[in-house]
């Protein structure tokens, strides 16, 4: 099968979805964003790239900390909801039961299996986004959502975003163990994948 090129609206495939929380100036408020991911090991760095338009980004530089919530499917229109209206204009800190750490200004989610409150370290400014970068300064959850002291993904139950088609779905079922299952290439000695057409 030959290969198309479909423009440069890509995205990678899936996104996870957050709530990114902070309390700034206002009520805490919260925002969901697919545009996540850890960006360091040690220190625990982890970034969020927010619109420069939106009430969230300016919070997060007044308050210089943030939480990132992942939220259960159970929680998938409450998430959609506050990504449909502004904290300038509603409060949407009455929607959750919150809890805070041991930073001030980054209001947690109970509702939520997994918490993290962090500190901004930095910040990139691009054209219509600013990156904020957050050092993880604790993260919260509850027994029920372990399996052998770690977050179990079966239990925590996320939800993901594709775009552009702008949709929510389901995690899957575990396929492999990584930096382990290409180890059988490793002895075996490595062939060319021969495509199935997928």
């Amino acid at each position: 099968m030959n290969k198309i090129n479909i423009g440069t609206n890509g995205f990678v495939y899936p996104m996870p979805m957050v709530l990114v929380g902070v309390k700034g100036e206002s009520d805490p408020n919260f925002m969901p964003v697919a545009w996540v991911s850890r960006v360091n090991f040690q220190p625990p760095l982890i970034g969020v790239a927010i619109n420069k338009r939106h009430f969230t980004n300016k919070e997060i530089e007044r308050a210089g900390e943030f939480s990132i919530n992942i939220p259960a499917v159970d929680l998938m229109e409450y998430t959609d909801y506050c990504g449909i209206t502004s904290g300038k204009k509603i409060d949407k800190s009455v929607l959750f039961d919150i809890f805070y750490g041991d930073l001030n200004n980054a209001p947690m989610i109970k509702d939520c299996p997994l918490c993290m409150e962090c500190k901004l370290v930095n910040t990139m400014e691009l054209p219509t986004n600013t990156f904020f970068v957050g050092d993880i300064m604790g993260v919260y959850t509850e027994e029920r959502y372990l399996t052998d002291g770690m977050p179990d993904l079966v239990k925590i139950n996320p939800f993901v975003l594709t775009m552009p088609d702008n949709t929510y779905w389901r995690v899957g079922e575990k396929i492999g163990k990584a930096w382990s299952i290409g180890k059988n290439l490793k002895s075996g000695g490595i062939i060319k994948h021969e495509s199935s057409g997928n």
